[in-house]
């Protein structure tokens, strides 16, 4: 079981406890948890891995995707603490936007049609590799630390 301490700490955020709430009810990513929490995903990333430092999420790479789930000793554990305090149930407002949004988010395949956009852009072959672009004059390159 992980550290008490943060447990606690780490489900006393409001923004955290919606991420729980929604991964209870299944394995999302970012881009996904994004479009539901309408937040961005420098600040989805850094509510999850502080979820993830106190070892109530997970990531699995699944190709480019990361996806973040709870295991199941984890799930067992914090769905009846959620309940004992009435969160499995609760009626509030963001909590049913977050669950209609869940639903939008799902239908729609957000991650497919993210998916899709990362595929649309420019390849990686086609840039200009940072080795052949020009520098400043007095500039030299690094990497070569032997003098040559």
């Amino acid at each position: 079981m992980p550290d008490i301490l943060r447990v606690f700490r780490s489900l006393a955020d409001p923004t955290r406890l919606r991420i729980v709430r929604l991964l209870l009810q299944g394995d999302l990513c970012v881009c996904e948890l994004m479009f539901v929490l309408d937040m961005a995903q420098s600040r989805v990333s850094h509510q999850l891995r502080i979820l993830r430092d106190a070892g109530l999420v997970e990531d699995a790479r699944d190709g480019q995707w990361i996806i973040y789930h709870m295991p199941k000793n984890i799930r067992a554990t914090i769905a009846p603490l959620l309940a004992l305090f009435g969160e499995d149930n609760q009626s509030t407002g963001a909590d049913q936007a977050d669950r209609r949004r869940l639903s939008a988010c799902l239908k729609e395949g957000i991650r497919k049609k993210k998916c899709l956009l990362v595929k649309s852009l420019k390849p990686r072959a086609e840039r200009t590799p940072a080795s052949t672009r020009k520098r400043p004059a007095g500039i030299k390159p690094q990497g070569d630390h032997h003098g040559n």
